[in-house]
């Protein structure tokens, strides 16, 4: 099955959202509803905030679903992921979901291919997602609470 890739442009960026990858945090969306809003269609408005916001916003996907490439050239400071900022890279195990990997780092997968990583993934704890080894938000759906 191919991925779905969502991709939404003003002139300065293009915000790419892979539904596949969510796990319905709602941080988006509780952070601009006038921006992400899950209820309208197109659900991405790239005209209803700076796009400062936007990628603040982007920015704080716990999953990777969101992430976003620059059209123009934009000040460095302004188009930098939080991550490379200085911050090195964490692992945050969130109870009852997923592991929040942030951060750069080499992702190696099970066919021993090797994928550098910038940003954030969630990564399954609970053993039922779809999408192994990525969380695909089930651990909602079958109860999981482990801490």
């Amino acid at each position: 099955m191919e991925e779905i890739v969502k991709k939404y442009s003003n002139e300065e960026i293009t915000v790419i959202w892979k539904p596949d990858v969510c796990i319905h945090s709602t941080n988006c969306w509780k952070a601009s509803l006038k921006i992400f809003n899950p209820k309208r269609k197109p659900w991405i408005d790239m005209n209803a905030g700076t796009t400062e916001e936007i990628i603040k916003i982007v920015n704080n996907c716990p999953s990777g679903a969101l992430s976003f490439k620059r059209e123009k050239k934009m000040s460095e400071q302004k188009a930098q992921p939080a991550q490379s900022q200085g911050a090195k890279l964490t692992v945050q195990v969130n109870k009852g979901g997923p592991y929040l990997v942030k951060g750069k780092f080499v992702f190696v997968g099970t066919d021993g291919n090797e994928e550098v990583k910038e940003g954030s993934i969630a990564l399954c704890r609970c053993g039922a997602s779809n999408n192994k080894p990525f969380c695909d938000g089930t651990h909602r759906k079958i109860g999981f609470d482990q801490g």
